[in-house]
């Protein structure tokens, strides 16, 4: 059932032209996740919540970031770069969505 809602969401990501990039898993979820090349491309990462970050092509050049709570209800957070941004800054950007995420979806 957890591959199947992780597959789901990667599915539905990539038929709009976004790419699977990082994995944001806790670690009971890799435990009791099977073996699978879902995540071939992506940058795996424990966390204390299950995400996925996907980037694709945006208007004017730009480079689109969303973060993707991996549950039933869907919820993400978007961010958009632009070309000239310097990797330090977008990472910021992405590691603060990620604490907004986190504020969001993590029971405490």
């Amino acid at each position: 059932m957890l591959l199947e809602l992780f597959s789901e969401i990667v599915a539905t990501y990539q038929r709009h032209g976004w790419e699977l990039r990082r994995a944001l898993l806790r670690p009971e979820t890799c435990a009791a996740l099977p073996e699978t090349d879902l995540f071939k491309d992506a940058r795996l990462i424990e966390a204390d919540f299950d995400g996925l970050w996907f980037a694709r092509p945006s208007s004017a050049g730009r480079e689109a970031w969303e973060l993707r709570h991996v549950a039933e209800q869907p919820y993400a957070l978007f961010e958009a770069f632009e070309t000239d941004e310097d990797e330090e800054l977008r990472e910021a950007a992405r590691h603060e969505m990620e604490n907004r995420m986190r504020a969001e979806v993590v029971k405490v």
